[in-house]
């Protein structure tokens, strides 16, 4: 536990919420890796200032890029041109991404970079995507444990190939890869020898590639899934980004709207049509009786009424999965949500922690390895402090349960700071004096 615990208190009536979200950790997390290897200055605007981030951007300072908040949602990058300077030693805390990505890019150094997490972080998975790196040309020594952090990366002229990749526990060092693809001598060529994990967050990965103007062409098998990427070597140079909200944090606000009574809530900057794979989550809040709609092209959401059951697969969006997994304990009727196997091996084990918790609430759970299985007809009203197991999108899920189910207090409120340090007082806005 960290800190005093956070009680929340319920919503008294609906209102009209203009919900400000900070930029997408995704996003910001891309653009930054893109802007550290650039030649010359790159400006994101509403980037996100989180522990992820700043971890990243401190830990980049540290290896030859010259990056600085300038504004509270603004980072001024000067980028390496492609050559990290090593040396160094880096600690990227609870950081999945940042520390993938940061994998990545220390591969590219001239001399080695010692990568390092929190303890949490090096039980993560890491050893397969070390490994791919590898495969490239890059020089690893594992310091401590083979195939745990910390890990010394560079030092080696990486070339570029084709990857073959099969099935894996996480996506973001395939995109990690990705992403240095254009400073590769003969650029990159990843296929896919099975369906990809989370195929969502590497389309989104694409999608910035392609953006930044980066050569690069996509083969896809029957049906759509991704089968190969080519990135083509093309370094870049500084430019100029404006990062979207975080659709995975606009998912709570936008859960309570849909759970409190005459509640609309709207997200300013969130187009209908992002390309986010949390966008799905707001897809299933309207399958359980929410109304969305569409405020001067904004993504905006409603109550509809008494939320109901629904059986969704969430391999696409998993994070989401648990702010719905937090609307169904107030839903009727038994809510199933499928493809969440890679929740196992984040922050938290999130799929036992969000069972755990919603078993605290009285509701009856099953939980596999993939999947968890919500019936709400047992819970209860008694007072209860629910456990964040310190990890920020559990406590955010079950902290916007709170608006409608009274007693509900968060044992670590400080958690949230990871991707939203401004989410408390957000809450406020919704709740009762």
């Amino acid at each position: 536990m960290t800190g005093t615990a956070r009680a929340v208190r319920p919503a008294t009536s609906g209102r009209d919420v203009v919900a400000r979200i900070p930029g997408s950790k995704s996003l910001t997390n891309r653009w930054l890796m893109l802007a550290a290897l650039a030649e010359g200055q790159s400006v994101l605007r509403g980037a996100l200032a989180s522990e992820d981030t700043t971890s990243f951007v401190a830990a980049l300072s540290d290896c030859g890029v010259r990056a600085s908040w300038t504004a509270p949602d603004e980072l001024t990058v000067v980028g390496c041109a492609g050559r990290p300077r090593g040396g160094s030693s880096v600690n990227l805390g609870d950081g999945g991404t940042p520390t993938r990505f940061m994998a990545a890019f220390a591969a590219l150094a001239d001399r080695p970079i010692v990568i390092d997490g929190s303890a949490r972080m090096r039980e993560r998975p890491v050893a397969e995507g070390i490994a791919m790196l590898a495969s490239l040309g890059a020089s690893i020594r594992w310091t401590e444990s083979a195939g745990r952090l910390p890990v010394a990366m560079g030092g080696t002229q990486l070339f570029g190939s084709t990857l073959a990749v099969g099935a894996t526990s996480s996506s973001q060092f395939i995109s990690a890869v990705m992403l240095i693809g254009p400073w590769l001598e003969h650029g990159l060529e990843v296929v896919f020898t099975e369906p990809p994990t989370s195929p969502s967050y590497l389309e989104l990965s694409i999608g910035v590639l392609a953006r930044a103007g980066v050569p690069i062409s996509v083969e896809r098998a029957p049906g759509g899934t991704l089968a190969g990427v080519t990135v083509q070597r093309a370094p870049l140079c500084g430019a100029d980004i404006t990062v979207e909200p975080d659709a995975s944090s606009a998912v709570y606000p936008l859960a309570a709207a849909a759970l409190v009574p005459g509640m609309r809530v709207t997200v300013p900057g969130l187009p209908r049509t992002t390309s986010q794979p949390d966008r799905g989550a707001i897809d299933a809040l309207v399958a359980m009786g929410a109304r969305e709609r569409s405020i001067d092209g904004w993504t905006a959401i409603e109550c509809g009424g008494a939320l109901r059951g629904i059986t969704v697969d969430a391999s696409r969006w998993p994070d989401g999965a648990l702010a719905i997994a937090a609307v169904a304990a107030a839903a009727s009727g038994t809510t199933t949500i499928t493809g969440l196997h890679t929740l196992r091996v984040k922050e938290s084990d999130r799929i036992g922690a969000m069972a755990s918790e919603l078993r605290a609430l009285g509701c009856t759970v099953r939980a596999s390895d993939d999947a968890l299985v919500i019936d709400p007809s047992s819970r209860h009203q008694r007072p209860v402090t629910l456990h964040a197991h310190r990890d920020h999108r559990v406590a955010m899920s079950l902290a916007t349960l709170g608006l409608v189910r009274p007693g509900i207090a968060i044992d670590d409120p400080a958690c949230v700071a990871k991707s939203w340090p401004g989410f408390w007082e957000s809450l406020a806005q919704f709740e009762g004096v």
